[in-house]
């Protein structure tokens, strides 16, 4: 079966050959890396937002919840760690704290560390969310994941690492 599935074509596999039809003066080999990770990553996204969407969360809900949950006890953060931590705004970290808070998946207060610090920290019904919500996210990857193997799966995230750190140092 696994020979048969490295036999098997894609959409890819088909862009590629008419480029290499119509454009025979360039190599698009890249092409069968990159579009294969942008359709990969739409169909990654629509179970992750599905897999939120069950716990009445957007992917941002996600983030800052998750961000607060990954901190360990008392699952709290300062603005600052959280905006470094989704790679947002100032302006938009507060608002989406704001909202957060109005929800009740967050409470904010005094920073124990610096009197003149604020405390953003996740509430029990954020902790249950956001756990939920991770259940479902890594239950539907798991599903993505299904047709390779731990092997298969671990050189992929190897290769992916690489690149990765190659990219953006």
């Amino acid at each position: 079966m696994a020979v048969r599935r490295l036999e098997e074509r894609d959409e890819v596999d088909a862009l590629v050959a008419a480029w290499r039809r119509e454009r025979p003066d360039l190599d698009p080999a890249p092409l069968q890396v990159f579009s294969r990770i942008s359709r990969l990553a739409v169909l990654a996204d629509r179970e992750r937002r599905a897999a939120f969407a069950a716990h009445d969360l957007e992917t941002w809900e996600f983030d800052v919840l998750s961000a607060l949950r990954r901190e360990g006890p008392p699952y709290a953060l300062s603005p600052g760690a959280l905006i470094r931590a989704t790679l947002v705004t100032s302006a938009t970290m507060t608002h989406r704290v704001d909202r957060l808070a109005a929800a009740g998946l967050v409470t904010r207060g005094p920073d124990p560390d610096d009197r003149r610090g604020v405390s953003v920290a996740l509430t029990a019904t954020g902790r249950t969310r956001v756990d939920a919500a991770l259940a479902d996210l890594v239950a539907a990857e798991e599903r993505l994941l299904g047709s390779l193997g731990r092997t298969d799966r671990g050189e992929l995230a190897g290769l992916l690492r690489r690149l990765l750190v190659d990219l953006e140092d």
